[in-house]
């Protein structure tokens, strides 16, 4: 099982382990000569409608080509679920009290989209 992940501010440091945390105010431009090394990159959404996470997990998988895994914690609501999945992230550490029944319920309301996507549909 993988480690926690680190704090990428205490990972630069060390460069020990291949799962980091960054934080919205991060550029992921910081990371493109580590993503090789890295299997997981969760990031962190300190408030619902703070949507930077959004715009690093895109960049992540559009512009540098990150394949590893991609989570999501902090302040999420079900409503997101699909807007992660579209971005590119690949799971999410529910909040406590959250029901699983109600993200599975988001993730199958729509059918079509006419937007462009990060990932290939599912």
């Amino acid at each position: 099982e993988e480690a926690s992940p680190v704090p990428f501010a205490e990972w630069k440091e060390t460069r020990q382990g291949t799962a980091i945390s960054l934080a919205p105010d991060v550029e992921v431009e910081e990371l493109r000569s580590h993503l090789g090394s890295l299997t997981l990159i969760v990031l962190e959404f300190h408030v619902f409608r703070d949507g930077r996470a959004f715009t690093q997990a895109r960049s992540l998988r559009e512009y540098e080509g990150y394949e590893g895994e991609i989570g999501a914690s902090g302040h999420l609501l079900p409503d997101q679920a699909i807007h992660f999945r579209r971005c590119g992230f690949d799971s999410v550490v529910l909040p406590d009290g959250a029901f699983v029944k109600d993200w599975e319920d988001q993730l199958g309301r729509y059918q079509f989209y006419y937007q462009n996507t990060a990932v290939s549909p599912a």
